[in-house]
């Protein structure tokens, strides 16, 4: 387990950083969230308890912290310099979570951005930085991606970091108030010996 030596941390490649995410981000990352309402929304976690509510701000902040001093989780957000001598502003998430180690040494990632982002290859770089980070200074050894089907922008971004398709993982979680299914991605260290940045990069500038 890594302890405090590797956690928290700030990754950055170019324009891209990835932070842990703090109760301080409040503001901004919800009106971030709110404005792009409609375009998260189809993909978003829901609580399958009847009645059950999705937590606050703070709740979530603090679980996901908390779950970082147990060495089992790393809450990101994703932030991007855009102008000199301003605070790079949050335009997305990514959290590493469900971090198994012992024989497994595993994790599970998944990933937001701002729609107003999309397609400039933000979160393929904030995915091969969280990866390469797992891989290399944690020692995990496998990274999986759970998509939906129909989330062709997500689904975008496991082909060109080249996450091997595992298949469908009928009813594998709760999207957006039902059962949903899912297809399962998954990347080892062993696949990637020069780093998954520097192999996106590389595919990135041909």
């Amino acid at each position: 387990m890594w302890g405090s030596a590797v956690w928290p941390v700030t990754l950055e490649s170019d324009d891209v950083i990835l932070r842990p995410i703090r109760l301080r981000d409040r503001r901004e990352w919800t009106e971030v969230r709110s404005r792009n309402a409609g375009w998260v929304g189809p993909w978003e976690a829901t609580n399958p308890l009847r009645g059950g509510a999705p937590p606050t701000y703070a709740d979530m902040v603090r679980s996901l912290n908390r779950q970082a001093r147990q060495d089992s989780a790393l809450p990101f957000v994703i932030t991007e310099r855009q102008d000199p001598g301003r605070v790079p502003p949050i335009v997305g998430q990514l959290t590493v979570s469900t971090i198994v180690w012992g024989s497994a040494r595993m994790a599970t990632l998944g990933y937001w951005v701002d729609q107003a982002r999309a397609g400039r290859g933000i979160v393929p770089t904030a995915v091969a930085l969280a990866t390469d980070y797992c891989f290399s200074e944690l020692g995990l050894h496998r990274m999986e991606i759970n998509i939906r089907p129909e989330n062709r922008p997500s689904l975008r971004v496991v082909e060109k970091l080249g996450f091997r398709d595992e298949g469908m993982r009928l009813k594998y979680l709760h999207i957006n108030g039902e059962w949903a299914d899912h297809r399962s991605f998954a990347l080892t260290a062993e696949e990637v010996p020069e780093g998954l940045l520097n192999r996106w990069m590389s595919r990135r500038a041909r």
